[in-house]
């Protein structure tokens, strides 16, 4: 339908029916009028799935027909609610009238439902409300989604929590759950555990500061079907990987872990027993663990002492080359690794190593670091063409007797199977 195509979000405005606009028609001569109107539903119902909100909510005010579709709860499934303030963000909210006709005609049929809300205190606490109000919803799938900074934070955990546990009383078929950043604590999640603990399969809940590591086992020891999990590393403990490994359990498909200072300064960060990951992998033997790291070098100590079945792994800091060592030795599952920064210390020891010891590596990464032509090409040469991705700076490679950097990209394509060039920017 491109040529006499209606601007629906142009001509239509408001949300309420009206009965004198249902008479939108295509003339052409020689060829009969087309009435928009009389569209079957299942037309109309999948012509709507594409529009965006406001567009959708302005075309059900065409025609009676058009509103009456609007409102089939197919449409209502899948919701996100953008709570912005003008004065702070550019970006349009969901509009309130729609919010409340929502609340009221539709609560039940939300299953896939999102909140985004900008840098404001005044959002996030709407997006308490709002959730308030879903006592007759079958959620399936919620995420709380911090656009800026974590402003969920900002708003009274009392508040935050009674708000959340609303739908986790009341929804007893959730089955995903998004909510990093906020005031979650222990008790909150054992209403989660007692409500949804047959249906829960995937948990992200990084930088939430009130769960402790029992609060987190409580989850891991009730929802047998966890299949991905998303937290800071001072959750994770030997007793949660176990717990993880047991009989009852599912195999678990993501481990996600950000390991970052709990408080400025930090530098003791405890150690998780080689037995514990090795259970993990046994229960689990195809399980993705990936590890983000926000540290300063004199954090590292504890980590990768002993071999550790990590499999994608970031470095968002400078990371000594005494800790790159210990990834090429300890780090045998390793399927990723991206370190943006580490000194004026050529690491080709460290990348040789890495291309010796981990056979699955098939991406890296390297931003701020040093490395010669020459010990590049060898771990090029030793990792062959399994490498998927290979992104290094242009100002990492250091030309020496050997190679310059015509002959790095000639040399580098030849061994990839494919054109290379180093990176003009970070791509990761």
């Amino acid at each position: 339908m491109k040529r006499g195509r209606v601007n629906i979000s142009s001509k239509c405005q408001g949300f309420a029916p009206s009965e004198n606009q249902g008479r939108l028609k295509r003339h052409k001569s020689g060829n009969p009028s087309f009435d928009w109107g009389n569209l079957p539903h299942h037309v109309v119902l999948h012509i709507f799935q594409y529009l965006s909100l406001v567009d959708r909510a302005r075309a059900s005010s065409v025609c009676r027909r058009w509103n009456d579709v609007f409102h089939i709860p197919d449409l209502w499934r899948r919701f996100e609610f953008e709570l912005n303030q003008p004065a702070t963000s550019y970006l349009r909210s969901t509009h309130p009238d729609l919010i409340q006709q929502i609340i009221k005609k539709h609560a039940q049929h939300l299953q896939y439902v999102s909140f985004k809300v900008d840098s404001c205190t005044e959002s996030a606490e709407a997006a308490c409300n709002i959730l308030s109000q879903l006592v007759n919803c079958t959620i399936k799938t919620l995420g709380l989604i911090s656009t800026a900074r974590p402003s969920f934070m900002d708003v009274s955990q009392s508040h935050f929590v009674s708000a959340l546990t609303v739908v986790f009383v009341n929804s007893k078929s959730l089955s995903s759950i998004k909510i990093d950043d906020t005031p979650v604590d222990d008790p909150s999640l054992k209403v989660l555990v007692a409500n949804n603990s047959d249906t829960l399969k995937l948990l992200k809940m990084s930088s939430c500061p009130h769960v402790s590591p029992a609060g987190i086992l409580c989850v891991a020891d009730q929802c047998h079907g966890l299949r991905e999990l998303a937290l800071n590393y001072h959750l994770l403990s030997d007793e949660l990987l176990l717990a993880l490994s047991s009989e009852k359990h599912v195999h678990l498909e993501h481990l996600r872990i950000d390991v970052v200072s709990e408080n400025p300064g930090q530098t003791q960060f405890h150690t998780i027993k080689k037995s514990s990951w090795d259970a993990l992998i046994r229960h689990s033997p195809k399980v993705n663990i990936v590890m983000y790291f926000f540290l300063y070098e004199e954090e590292f100590e504890p980590f990768f002492r002993e071999e550790t079945p990590v499999t994608h792994l970031y470095f968002g800091r400078a990371v000594s080359k005494d800790m790159l060592g210990r990834i090429g030795l300890n780090c045998p599952r390793l399927v990723e690794l991206v370190v943006c920064a580490n000194g004026l210390e050529p690491l080709d020891e460290e990348l040789i190593r890495i291309a010796e010891r981990c056979k699955s590596l098939t991406a890296i990464g390297l931003g701020e670091c040093e490395v010669t032509c020459s010990g590049f090409m060898e771990f090029v040469k030793m990792c062959g063409g399994r490498l998927n991705q290979l992104s290094i700076m242009e100002e990492v490679l250091i030309p020496d007797n050997r190679y310059n950097m015509e002959q790095i990209h000639s040399e580098v394509s030849k061994h990839l199977g494919r054109i290379w060039f180093p990176d003009m920017m970070p791509t990761w």
